[in-house]
């Protein structure tokens, strides 16, 4: 599986952007999903995360701005982010958990830059 993010770019605050994760192969065996980002000069946090039935989780920072969801019939994990804040900008990653192949696998990140 390898797993492409796309959608970052620049945009003020209060705007909304769209991230997307395409996976080469099936997503259905990918017992969850998510998001990571890394803002700069600071550590990798996870954003938010969603199991194959659908249940999500958020960090506290994101929640009620940010919707995770993920589309197994076509193999794509997408980030909905709403209001974003300058504190919003970060390298954003998708990754995925296989209990399968008891392993986990990472996209390159996609920029998100919020500008004042």
């Amino acid at each position: 599986v390898q797993l492409q993010a796309s959608g970052g770019g620049l945009v003020q605050g209060g705007e909304s952007l769209r991230l997307s994760c395409a996976s080469s192969g099936s997503i259905f065996s990918l017992s969850v999903m998510g998001w990571y980002r890394q803002p700069p000069g600071k550590q990798r946090e996870l954003v938010a995360s969603i199991t194959n039935d659908h249940r999500a989780n958020y960090a506290d920072s994101v929640r009620d701005r940010f919707i995770i969801s993920r589309d197994n019939a076509k193999n794509t994990l997408n980030l909905q982010m709403n209001s974003l804040k300058l504190e919003d900008t970060a390298v954003y990653y998708c990754y995925a958990e296989s209990p399968i192949l008891k392993r986990d696998f990472w996209g390159r990140g996609t920029l998100v830059t919020v500008s004042s």
